[in-house]
């Protein structure tokens, strides 16, 4: 049984940073993909970032890129959201994802390509 437990999340002012994680157990895949997600009050969640779990190759919503960092312990039993710079529009509950087919490699920052999720760790960022 597939199981991601995300933790970090919090509330700081913009400008800080935070790290996120995502313990993953069960999930003996190789070659997919795991992922960032977010959830604003109000909005449809949307994808941050995501990894290839072989080659570690990564990807990012330009809402992001150049801000946050995705990446994995050797291991790939934990999944990692290295945030800074943080906005109030970075204001979401975040939940980490993993793939069970190789679809994510074309489509990482969809939903529809990721079957496990964790619950979700918020973060709120104050101006």
């Amino acid at each position: 049984r597939v199981e991601l437990v995300e933790s970090g999340g919090g509330s700081v002012q913009a400008g800080e940073s935070l790290r996120l994680s995502c313990a993953v157990s069960g999930y003996t895949y190789t070659g997919y993909c795991m992922a960032w997600f977010r959830q604003a009050p109000g909005k449809d969640r949307e994808g941050v970032a995501y990894i290839h779990t072989d080659d570690a190759n990564t990807f990012y919503d330009n809402s992001v890129k150049g801000r946050f960092t995705i990446s994995q312990n050797d291991a790939k039993t934990t999944l990692y959201l290295e945030m800074s710079d943080l906005k109030p529009e970075d204001t979401a509950m975040y939940s980490c994802a993993a793939a069970a087919s190789r679809g994510c490699r074309l489509r990482g920052l969809a939903e529809y390509s990721y079957q496990y999720w964790g619950q979700g760790t918020q973060v709120t960022v104050s101006p």
